[in-house]
């Protein structure tokens, strides 16, 4: 029996077999309020950990959300994967829904990553390294746009280049439906 934590945080009514689902309301197996600190996970305990269509929904106050960094960083052990799964902030499902409070972007969440702070340091970027100011380290291991429809059908269809897909995704709303990330945390190195 695998002893480390597999935890379906925010999971609503997506209960995922394998996983301690856990949410604030519904009836999830386990109840828990991820605003507020600290989690009741132990120290290096979870080696997977899904927030699917979760995180923009928290921490609307920066140090909220960054407590919530810290205590996913806490409570994984090294290597653990932690994947998330957000709608796209130029979709309208994000900018529709009220109880969205906080964009989420690879862009932003590479700013707790140590290796990418180091280098912004290196090359005098003035990018936020909360990384280092916060003893976090997660790295981006997979990023994944799910084009939202014409676009996924016209890009599948050969229609549409790379170039002209990132163009579109720069020029236009709702061409990405939702970003999946998978992040890898690094600890003890």
């Amino acid at each position: 029996m695998n002893k480390y934590l597999k935890l379906n945080l925010g999971c609503g009514q997506n209960h995922i077999a394998g996983f301690i689902n856990v949410d604030k309301y519904g009836n999830p197996e386990m109840f828990c309020d991820l605003e507020n600190f600290p989690w009741p996970w132990e120290d290096n305990g979870a080696e997977e950990i899904l927030l699917i269509h979760v995180l923009e929904h928290l921490g609307e106050k920066t140090d909220v959300y960054i407590n919530i960094m810290k205590e996913l960083y806490r409570i994984c052990r090294h290597n653990a994967v932690v994947r998330i799964t957000v709608p796209h902030p130029r979709h309208d499902d994000f900018i529709n829904d009220p109880t969205h409070v906080r964009i989420i972007t690879p862009e932003g969440l590479k700013l707790f990553s140590k290796k990418e702070n180091i280098e912004w340091a290196k090359n005098s970027y003035a990018n936020s390294p909360l990384g280092l100011y916060h003893n976090i380290d997660f790295d981006i291991i997979e990023m994944i746009y799910d084009l939202d429809e014409p676009w996924h059908s016209k890009y599948r269809n050969k229609e549409l280049t790379d170039t002209e897909i990132i163009q579109a995704v720069r020029q236009f709303n709702n061409v990405v439906k939702q970003i999946r990330l998978t992040l890898r945390v690094i600890k003890g190195i």
